[in-house]
């Protein structure tokens, strides 16, 4: 699995000094090396948080994707599937269950970023999360969580009893 970093400029804008963002790919590295030689393995709302806010917490633009699991909640893949703009991104459940079923998937969780800087769910963001979580279970996929992402923070639904 391949994590890509943030552009400078998403970087710049924010104000992370050099040494920060070497960091950061550093730990990017980290983890894709580790996904090479053994299942990623996603216990808990805390360990997904960690993992998404170093990708998605700088983005200018929303973005909206699937980590997608086996039976023991390792990952099998980490996926941007939709990209939108500001402050919002159109998602297709048809392309998520589809997605879903031809990675063999057990679980999946859903994720997208505010670039806003607000870490709360909209009606929307609680609108398609049912939406999702009804359709992926027509085919036996369990959504375990969505994990909303800012650069403040980020919020599991699962945590806040919104699954």
């Amino acid at each position: 699995m391949k994590f890509t970093l943030s552009t400078t400029a998403e970087y710049e804008r924010l104000g992370v000094p050099e040494a920060e963002r070497r960091a950061i790919a550093q730990a990017l590295l980290i983890l894709e090396t580790r996904l090479a030689s053994q299942p990623l393995e996603l216990n808990s709302p805390h360990d997904v948080q960690d993992l998404l806010r170093l990708r998605l917490a700088p983005l200018e633009f929303e973005v909206f994707g699937m980590l997608w699991l086996n039976a023991q909640n390792a990952l099998i893949a980490m996926e941007e599937l939709f990209r939108g703009t500001v402050t919002q991104t159109s998602v297709y459940p048809r392309e998520v269950v589809r997605r879903g079923l031809q990675l063999n998937a057990v679980a999946a969780i859903a994720y997208h970023n505010h670039p806003s800087g607000v870490a709360e769910p909209s009606r929307a963001d609680e609108g398609i999360t049912q939406t999702l979580k009804s359709a992926l279970a027509f085919v036996d996929i369990r959504l375990l969580d969505h994990v909303l992402v800012s650069s403040a923070g980020s919020v599991s639904f699962a945590a806040r009893g919104l699954m």
